[in-house]
């Protein structure tokens, strides 16, 4: 009896001890859940509970040895954490400082993608290639970016800084800095050259094929009249 609970203790140790470690490693990843999700109100529910945590950790370990050049592991170890979150990321995928997968279920991220510092990203998400061709075949990511849920984001193109991809959108482009695109194919709109504030309020992010529609509502009651 006493040695079970002599293991049990070492068990529990050994158990905090490594947490506290993940902890202090991933510091900034866990802050960014904080900054970007209301409901993240518990630091050991968001340590242990939510799932684009536990991806961008597996990654930055898969990364790390595939830059090592260490075969099969980092790719495996990279399946792992999919098993046990539903977020696909290539070990060879660049991934900035303050990255936050919200939900996360069903996100792909692609072997050549780069994604910038404090980039939110929700489920569902897919940065992919295009073709068979070798090198650079994914995305680039800036700085600040925000993509809706379900968005697509297809071949060697640049996101600019500080943009919003709306959920579903299909983006096969470069988009300028400051820039908010929605729609299949993914249209642009600028927002006064203004960076767009990171408050999740998806609600009011300015859609251009409506203000289309809009415009042509306005112009059908002038004939009208």
């Amino acid at each position: 009896m006493s040695a079970c609970l002599n293991l049990l203790i070492i068990f529990l140790i050994a158990f905090a001890a490594f947490w506290i470690a993940i902890a202090s490693l991933f510091r900034r990843e866990i802050k960014a859940c904080f900054d970007r999700d209301p409901a993240a109100t518990n630091f050991l529910e968001v340590l242990l509970t939510y799932s684009g945590l536990h991806a961008i950790i597996f990654h930055r370990i898969a990364h790390a040895l595939f830059k090592m050049h260490i075969p099969f592991f980092p790719r495996w170890l990279s399946q792992v954490g999919r098993f046990f979150t539903g977020i696909e990321i290539h070990p060879g995928a660049e991934i900035g400082k303050g990255f936050f997968i919200d939900h996360g279920m069903g996100v792909v991220i692609g072997e050549t993608a780069v994604i910038g510092d404090n980039v939110l990203m929700y489920q569902g998400v897919t940065l992919g290639g295009t073709g068979l061709t070798k090198g650079k075949r994914h995305p680039t990511i800036g700085n600040n970016v925000v993509i809706g849920a379900g968005a697509k984001v297809l071949g060697d193109i640049r996101i600019g800084d500080n943009s919003y991809i709306g959920s579903n959108a299909v983006v096969i482009k470069d988009i300028p800095p400051n820039s908010t695109v929605v729609g299949v194919p993914g249209r642009i709109t600028k927002q006064d050259g203004k960076k767009i504030d990171i408050s999740l309020d998806h609600i009011h992010i300015f859609d251009p094929i409506l203000q289309d529609i809009e415009e042509l509502k306005k112009r059908i009651e002038k004939i009208e009249k």
